[in-house]
């Protein structure tokens, strides 16, 4: 039996819901491979908080996709059992999401503690692999930083000549232009705190775009209930 009256208009509304809900999946996609390659680009090595919490938002963001979907079907075929999964999923999947903020919140401290120590153990291996330099100087430069703490973490590193900087640590890169270099010449802030800072930045955005899908979200459940509900009270007139 087809919904009726107010319920129609949940219908319209619980279609629209479920469009945001493909924009916020492709988001969240798309945002956890973003992260990912910054990470990567960071030299976040290892199974840390920080580097799964990027595998978890994809994960995430293409599971609502499905969801999504599942609640398309359901909604257009007025299908009680695919209804009743899509409001039960879409439960799993705020509670998924409140458990990473939460996640994200405690291990803050952690996740920072291992960029340190990842990026110290990067600085080490400077003079061995190309590809460790590579990575290292375009953080340097788009971060316009130098060394972890400072620049003088790489009077510890055994670059030739003795008591250089890396070119990238420079505010004009020129070839050789960490030789016998001139401080007000380089970047005196460290990459970890300034790479920290950068994100502390864009928590907020990232807190009110998770603030706006959950809301969403409890829409969704809501209407979804509405219509489950009306459902049933059709079969139950049949």
């Amino acid at each position: 039996m087809a919904v009726e009256g107010g319920m129609k208009c949940v219908k319209f509304l619980l279609y629209v819901l479920l469009l945001a809900f493909c924009a916020c999946a492709v988001g969240l996609i798309a945002v956890g491979v973003g992260a990912q390659l910054v990470l990567r680009e960071t030299i976040v090595q290892g199974a840390t908080p920080g580097s799964l919490l990027p595998v978890v938002i994809i994960a995430v963001g293409a599971f609502l996709f499905l969801v999504a979907f599942v609640g398309c079907c359901g909604t257009c075929k007025e299908n009680y059992c695919l209804m009743v999964t899509f409001a039960i999923f879409l439960s799993l999947i705020m509670l998924v999401e409140v458990a990473a903020a939460i996640a994200g919140y405690v291990f803050r401290d952690k996740v920072m503690s291992e960029f340190n120590k990842d990026f110290r153990q990067q600085m080490q291996n400077y003079p061995k692999s190309n590809h460790t330099v590579l990575i290292m100087d375009k953080m340097q430069e788009d971060f316009q930083c130098c060394g972890a703490a400072n620049y003088t973490d790489w009077e510890s590193i055994p670059l030739m000549p003795k008591g250089r900087v890396p070119d990238s640590c420079c505010v004009n890169v020129t070839q050789g232009c960490g030789i016998a270099f001139n401080v007000k010449d380089i970047y005196h802030e460290g990459c970890v705190e300034k790479i920290g800072g950068w994100v502390r930045s864009n928590v907020l955005v990232v807190a009110a775009a998770a603030l706006g899908i959950a809301f969403v979200e409890v829409l969704g459940i809501i209407f979804a209930c509405c219509l489950v509900k009306s459902i049933r009270s059709g079969y139950e007139v049949m």
